[in-house]
């Protein structure tokens, strides 16, 4: 079995960002949307209108300023690729929220793609709104960064 990250949050954390699990990429890197070609870095870059180093530690310390928490919704997995698509066959053990959203501020979920959207509501009942937002996955083809600015414009 592969495992995820620990998540990133801290008391004041207003937002969750999830993700399904991370890719082979991330998984090298040892963080969160490490493939260079994913648009999730770049997108909060934008949003918040600063430059977010390439660095584990300062890309948490943004995290944490911007009051964001990222975590995946599955926290191991015996995938043995990227695609969100095999997650479905594959054996995984669900992350658990609980102890996020008892030690934080956090006031909605926001799911990165279809997968992260489907695996939380099925799994998790979460008494927060829970927003699907387009995936910052370069292999989507319907990105846009709108739906995210919207949905993050509350932390500015």
């Amino acid at each position: 079995m592969h495992q995820g990250f620990e998540p990133v949050f801290d008391s004041q954390s207003r937002v969750l960002i999830l993700g399904s699990f991370p890719s082979v990429k991330s998984r090298e890197v040892g963080f969160y949307y490490g493939n260079k070609q994913n648009r999730f870095w770049k997108m909060l870059s934008q949003i918040f209108e600063e430059q977010i180093e390439d660095d584990i530690q300062k890309k948490k310390d943004f995290l944490i300023k911007h009051k964001v928490a990222l975590w995946d919704v599955i926290i191991s997995s015996d995938l043995s690729g990227s695609a969100d698509i095999s997650l479905e066959k594959s054996q995984k053990v669900i992350s658990d929220f609980d102890n996020i959203f008892k030690n934080s501020k956090i006031e909605k979920v926001l799911c990165n793609g279809k997968t992260a959207f489907s695996l939380f509501t099925e799994n998790y009942n979460c008494h927060l709104p829970v927003i699907l937002l387009p995936s910052t996955s370069s292999a989507n083809p319907r990105y846009k960064i709108q739906p995210w600015q919207n949905e993050l414009e509350f932390l500015k």
